[in-house]
């Protein structure tokens, strides 16, 4: 859809307030998805998680409104994101820094992605030793370019988006396994080559347990509306884990954080203070976030699946991000 029809859709917006009443950060602002000239200015603010446009009664995509708010923005300002706070995150993902492209052996390969080696550096090896030996798959650290995506930055997406196809066009890989599910989700219709879930990939080669399911799954924004990768998580479940409802993010959409600290340190607390015994998830950010934010008993389920049971590191998560590089 063209970028000013979408926001010109806001003009469509019968205010009947649902968007704001589901939304933390339109309730802060007392906006709805309608007012687009107050969203304009608050464009960098949107945790962009997609829950105004899930519960829109009229259809307007919510989330791809503001994110083409964000990309005119750019565009106004001679491709360049003119709002601050976003320097660090550019240097490291505009051209990711800590890629690391040794060990792209085989005809597959896996995409870790930024933040599970991150928070699980150790499942991340045991992983990597698992598929290499069962299927001779290699490993490709890199970003999937979409914390650049969501500033708006439409050129500097495609050329990252350029640059993964043609190294995996190079090294002649004909298959991505993804650890992420944004990742997934960004990537999938991006790539020139097949694309896969870790979980379909696990099942596939009939590898890992069955997790007891005696807890509640908490689910990343990309996933919510299809449950895409709950389906793919089903067979590894003794008994399927009920659905946290009535939450809005983790905190880490949109990278909204830094505008919105509060609103982000409450979408967490909204679910570590439910008082859940075991929270799974499987969505590394998530699952750091929310434990950074006082949750207890917060599970990847990818950990669980192999069997390792690693505590996601809050502590030292940059630091094992770029170890990564000389891996």
């Amino acid at each position: 859809m063209d970028r000013k029809v979408r926001i010109k859709d806001g003009d469509k917006c019968i205010h009947c307030h649902l968007c704001q009443k589901h939304c933390s950060f339109l309730t802060k602002y007392g906006a709805d998805i309608g007012d687009t000239v107050k969203l304009r200015e608050l464009a960098y603010h949107c945790f962009l998680c997609g829950k105004c446009s899930e519960v829109c009664p009229i259809g307007i995509d919510g989330r791809g409104t503001i994110l083409d708010m964000r990309r005119t923005e750019v565009e106004e300002n001679g491709g360049k994101c003119r709002e601050k706070g976003y320097a660090m995150l550019l240097l490291e993902k505009k051209n990711y820094i800590f890629r690391n492209e040794r060990h792209m052996t085989g005809k597959s390969v896996l995409f870790p992605g930024c933040n599970f080696p991150s928070f699980y550096p150790e499942t991340t090896r045991k992983l990597i030793k698992i598929l290499k030996n069962e299927v001779d798959m290699g490993v490709l650290f890199d970003c999937c370019g979409k914390p650049v995506s969501e500033l708006g930055l439409k050129e500097q997406e495609g050329k990252i988006i350029r640059r993964l196809n043609e190294r995996l066009r190079t090294a002649d890989i004909q298959e991505i396994v993804i650890l992420c599910p944004n990742c997934y989700y960004f990537l999938k219709d991006k790539l020139e080559i097949q694309v896969l879930s870790i979980y379909e990939k696990l099942s596939q080669l009939g590898i890992g347990q069955k997790v007891d399911g005696k807890g509640s799954l908490f689910l990343p924004c990309p996933d919510r509306e299809d449950q895409q990768w709950v389906s793919w998580l089903e067979p590894f479940f003794q008994k399927k884990p009920d659905i946290i409802k009535g939450t809005q993010c983790c905190g880490l959409g949109g990278c909204a954080g830094g505008k919105e600290p509060e609103l982000a340190k409450g979408m967490a607390c909204h679910v570590t203070e439910e008082g859940y015994e075991t929270v799974y998830t499987y969505c590394a950010s998530c699952a750091g976030n929310l434990t950074r934010n006082g949750g207890q008993g917060v599970s990847h389920l990818l950990t669980e699946i192999l069997d390792y049971h690693e505590q996601p590191d809050v502590a030292k998560s940059m630091i094992n991000r770029m170890k990564t590089r000389f891996w």
